[in-house]
């Protein structure tokens, strides 16, 4: 395997195949972001989601997606042009991904691509590294989804700029703080749970910003709410209305299955044990 990418992997001090999976994973997100930065991608769109705070301000759990807005609306963008760029800047660090565009079947601004990999073949490739990797099926992806809102609700909320040192020094934009707590709420108040699957990604993130006493940029995320149909359009966001807007929400979820799906991305499992709608709620009242 590249050099570049086994001293990337170092810090992880992985122990067993999910720790090689979650860590190369990220390696390969920020390689895809460098592969953006490098064709002037961030003078358009910013990054932004639970990948976004994992990757530009430490959050303590491995993420999946990829989520990334425009600063300005446009219809006619294509994530499309980026991919080759993506899949060559992988390639040349020797990690063989495709990255393809996912062809839209209902009429929807949210642009997508998935950035795949043999998972085995992957692994194998760490040489140097006496590596188990019992239980990884040999067909097994390595797979990471791209989304890009091409149509955001206007204020598109403030970004700044960021760097990362690996593989190279490189820039990229990212949704402010404030901003990024907006998306998040939006997600947890809007998303559904078909079959019962809770995102507890979300409720793990919503502690995180309440940890560090970070205040959502309620224009923001009143706009995304109008957007989605879940506030309407002659309505106002008030810190009153948005605590019964997410105490309405918390009384519908299993957390004990929100847990089971956060549990693959970090460390600590009994952080979990205090979830409750009890404990979400006396979170909520603090907002």
């Amino acid at each position: 395997m590249n050099k570049a990418i086994l001293e990337m992997l170092e810090p992880y001090n992985c122990q067993t195949p999910m720790d090689y999976k979650n860590a190369l994973k990220e390696i390969v997100q920020q390689i895809a972001l460098l592969g953006l930065s490098r064709q002037g991608f961030f003078y358009k769109a910013a990054f932004y989601g639970g990948t976004a705070l994992r990757i530009g301000h430490g959050l303590n759990r491995f993420s999946e997606d990829m989520d990334f807005t425009l600063l300005l609306s446009d219809p006619n963008f294509s994530l499309g042009k980026y991919l080759s760029g993506i899949e060559q800047e992988l390639l040349s660090y020797e990690l063989k991904f495709s990255v393809q565009k996912i062809n839209k079947k209902v009429n929807t601004p949210i642009e997508s691509a998935f950035i795949k990999g043999n998972t085995l073949a992957i692994l194998i490739s760490i040489d140097d590294i006496e590596l188990p990797t019992a239980g990884t099926h040999k067909n097994e992806l390595l797979k990471i989804k791209m989304e890009i809102d091409t149509d955001p609700p206007q204020p598109s909320g403030m970004c700044e700029t960021l760097f990362l040192t690996n593989p190279i020094p490189f820039s990229y934009n990212i949704l402010q703080l404030t901003s990024l707590f907006a998306g998040k709420l939006h997600a947890i108040i809007s998303r559904d749970y078909p079959g019962g699957r809770v995102k507890g990604r979300d409720f793990y993130d919503f502690i995180w910003y309440m940890k560090k006493n970070i205040s959502p940029d309620l224009q923001y995320l009143e706009a995304k709410l109008k957007q989605s149909g879940k506030l309407g359009k002659n309505k106002q966001l008030s810190i009153d209305k948005l605590k019964l807007l997410l105490t309405d929400k918390i009384s519908t979820i299993d957390f004990p299955e929100a847990g089971k799906d956060v549990t693959p991305f970090i460390k600590e499992e009994f952080e979990l044990n205090a979830w409750s709608v009890e404990f979400f709620r006396s979170l909520i009242q603090t907002l």
